[in-house]
């Protein structure tokens, strides 16, 4: 088995999706894996990763305005605020989403569906840079 580990650094400006998808498709054609798996993960608290359609804009757009309505920054119930109204929101919506993807490989590429793509979601309204360890393991 073969396994090959890279770091990618995603430049984040606001709260919202950034996709990344081109990034890991390079990575694993660069690890040579025929048939395996690409393991995907978020270092952090207050972001997440998913997978969902890269296509249409409008989805990216209601996926953002779902989460700011369902979990709202400045929530007078919240006690974490250390570093400002958008602290304990961010931890929230990271706990409802994931920090972590799985996806199969096979033939040396990526299983996803045809309107898939991997995103990170930032859920900070500043700007950060984010850390994401992507893992392929396979023959």
């Amino acid at each position: 088995m073969h396994q090959y580990q890279h770091e990618i650094e995603i430049a984040t400006k606001r709260q919202g999706l950034f996709e990344f998808t081109r990034e890991v498709i390079d990575i694993v054609r660069d690890a040579a894996v025929t048939e395996g798996l690409v393991t995907i993960y978020c270092r952090h608290t207050s972001c997440s990763l998913l997978i969902n359609e890269n296509a249409d804009p409008d989805v990216r757009h209601d996926l953002e305005a779902f989460m700011k309505r369902l979990v709202p920054d400045g929530d007078p119930t919240f006690i974490h605020t250390l570093e400002g109204p958008d602290d304990m929101s961010a931890h929230i919506k990271t706990a409802l989403t994931s920090t972590s993807l799985s996806i199969p490989i096979a033939d040396g590429k990526m299983l996803l569906g045809t309107w898939q793509g991997i995103y990170l979601f930032e859920h900070r309204t500043s700007q950060h840079r984010r850390e994401v360890v992507v893992q392929v393991m396979g023959a």
